[in-house]
């Protein structure tokens, strides 16, 4: 479990939020956090074997969702953050501090604003934005497609990640499957 995990997401959708609103000037979508957020810990775990935040993801039509954070939106307390309703089923995300990023590695800050500057375009409309995430999350995050293919919100498992992980040997690993199985543990 990562050390101070819930602060770490709560300055994580802070930071997400302060940033998207500073590059296209409109507040968050919930859509495009959800994004960020299954971008941010699949990335991570892609690239050193573990999820930089640790939430647990539905696969859902337009990309993966991590549904605890999805199902507490409504009632969703945080110092950093507000969850603005927007119509009936949809929030806005709009900050009130600064995140700290005492909480990140700079892997993950660098991550987070690769991910704004790729899918905050000022130039392209909200739904444009978030058309294109969504797009681009179903080809980039291969446990999303094992799940969906499961069934329209099944859990996404980190595990899927990774192709055959549990029946190679272990000379046939990879120092990122290393990783990851001895996150596992």
């Amino acid at each position: 479990m990562i050390p101070y995990r819930k602060e770490k997401r709560e300055n994580t959708i802070c930071y997400f939020a302060i940033e998207h609103y500073n590059k296209t000037g409109k507040y968050l979508s919930q859509t495009i956090l959800f994004k960020y957020l299954a971008y941010l810990d699949f990335s991570s775990l892609k690239d050193i074997g573990k999820p930089a935040l640790e939430f647990e993801y539905k696969a859902m039509i337009n990309g993966p969702v991590p549904h605890n954070l999805y199902n507490m939106r409504r009632n969703y307390k945080s110092r950093l953050v507000e969850f603005a309703p927007r119509g009936n089923v949809k929030f806005i995300i709009i900050p009130k501090k600064n995140a700290n990023l005492d909480y990140f590695s700079k892997y993950e800050i660098e991550k987070m604003d690769e991910l704004v500057k790729k899918y905050a375009d000022p130039n392209k409309t909200e739904k444009e934005n978030t058309d294109k995430i969504c797009d681009d999350i179903h080809k980039d995050i291969r446990a999303y497609g094992v799940a969906y293919k499961r069934g329209e919100n099944s859990k996404i498992e980190y595990k899927d990640m990774f192709e055959n992980i549990f029946s190679k040997k272990e000379c046939e690993l990879s120092p990122v499957e290393e990783n990851f199985l001895l996150y596992l543990h």
